[in-house]
């Protein structure tokens, strides 16, 4: 079997527009949420969310391409550039040896309303002949593979908010059997749209606090729904012996990955936890385990909703174990960053290796009243200085779906 390790990274996220500043912002417990500022909220009980600020598409690709990309297309191309430009892997290996594992949680959100919106007022010849391929949500990654000559596989996963990890682990895989040498994995979201907020706040699944200070706080007793974001993140993954062998820096090692199914209900975690405890053992378990708790990392799905992070909690103890659980360090950067969806996968999955790589853990914010139901260590307020050695990324999705990625420092 095939190790395969990290040698390029990007990000677009509320906290900063490059790994560099998303890092910087997570370490420093930067609160990327605030007023909602892409539409009038004046009807809708939601008031906050997580935007990307100040994204500049034009870094990233040509003036005319826009009308073209949906916004999560876009934010795509420019994560998948930073991390395609860090890797240094163009010229390295065949094109057809680099695949894409790209997916997102719900696509062309935005153009959907708006051509919509466009067909009820003037009509069905009005509607754009681009509104298909920006709405699709497998053109993110297929617009990666047309501007890199990536022919490779290119898959989408799409599986809610666990979209991000399951597309990373599933490129893990290829690599691991021998199927790719490398390929560019993540995820993209942008749906604080109209129809996207409505939606979930009529489902009752984001918090109504206006405070952006405490409308998302993780495993708090105060926690009353999550907050949406947006962005992306992408990585380079490659087979370790290439990257070696041509001088590539390698930010780290993905070495487990775990999928399961709740099969329990629509949008409520299993109440016992055992999809979740099952996804994250079976990752730890190819990742070879641990020797030491306390140099063991898990960033949380912890999304601020009270079943999960209760949920959650319990399926931790599960896996690892009740001593284990207490002694390992959790947060959730989801405190930062709002709920990214189809993104939060990848950009934890970048979180993970940059605590590995730093030896600093990033906080849990806004964290001030406990909850007995959520009675670990998730690093409260302030980043901390830990010597990990593992890292496990937590994503749980609607319909049951749950997926671990297992990360080493080398």
């Amino acid at each position: 079997m095939n190790r395969v390790v990290v040698t390029g990274m990007g990000a677009v996220t509320p906290i900063g527009n490059d790994v560099e500043s998303f890092w910087q912002g997570l370490v420093s417990g930067k609160c990327g949420i605030g007023p909602v500022t892409k539409f009038d909220t004046a009807e809708f009980k939601v008031k906050v969310a997580a935007e990307v600020k100040d994204f500049d598409p034009s870094r990233y690709m040509e003036k005319a391409e826009l009308r073209k990309y949906d916004v999560f297309c876009q934010y795509a191309l420019a994560a998948a550039a930073q991390a395609v430009e860090a890797s240094r892997i163009q010229g390295s290996l065949p094109s057809e040896d680099i695949g894409v594992y790209f997916g997102s949680g719900i696509g062309g959100i935005g153009t959907f309303e708006e051509q919509q919106k466009l067909m009820l007022e003037k009509g069905p010849r009005r509607v754009s002949p681009f509104f298909i391929p920006a709405l699709i949500i497998n053109m993110a990654g297929g617009l990666i593979a047309i501007k890199y000559d990536f022919q490779g596989a290119a898959v989408s996963s799409v599986t809610a908010c666990a979209t991000g990890n399951n597309a990373i682990g599933e490129a893990y895989r290829a690599i691991k059997h021998g199927y790719l040498t490398a390929a560019l994995a993540g995820g993209a979201e942008a749906a604080i749209v109209p129809l996207g907020l409505a939606g979930f706040s009529n489902m009752k699944a984001l918090s109504t606090t206006e405070d952006p200070a405490s409308a998302c706080v993780p495993f708090d007793a105060r926690r009353n729904g999550f907050v949406m974001g947006e962005g992306a993140g992408a990585l380079m993954l490659e087979e370790y012996e290439h990257a070696k062998s041509r001088g590539a820096v390698i930010y780290g090692e993905l070495c487990g990955y775990g999928a399961t199914c709740d099969a329990h209900h629509i949008t409520a975690p299993d109440p016992e936890g055992k999809g979740g405890a099952r996804a994250l053992k079976l990752a730890l378990d190819e990742a070879g385990g641990y020797e030491d708790p306390h140099k063991l990392y898990i960033n949380a799905h912890g999304t601020s909703t009270p079943l999960n992070d209760a949920c959650e909690t319990l399926a931790i103890k599960k896996g690892l174990g009740e001593e284990a659980a207490r002694a390992c360090v959790i947060s959730s950067t989801k405190s930062m960053t709002g709920h990214m969806l189809g993104a939060a996968g990848a950009v934890e999955a970048i979180a993970c290796v940059m605590a590995l790589s730093e030896g600093v853990v990033p906080p849990t914010i806004g964290y001030q009243e406990p909850d007995p139901a959520c009675d670990l260590d998730y690093v409260p307020n302030d980043a901390r200085s830990a010597d990990i050695e593992l890292a496990l990324s937590a994503s749980l999705g609607f319909g049951g779906h749950n997926a671990y990625l297992a990360f080493r420092r080398l």
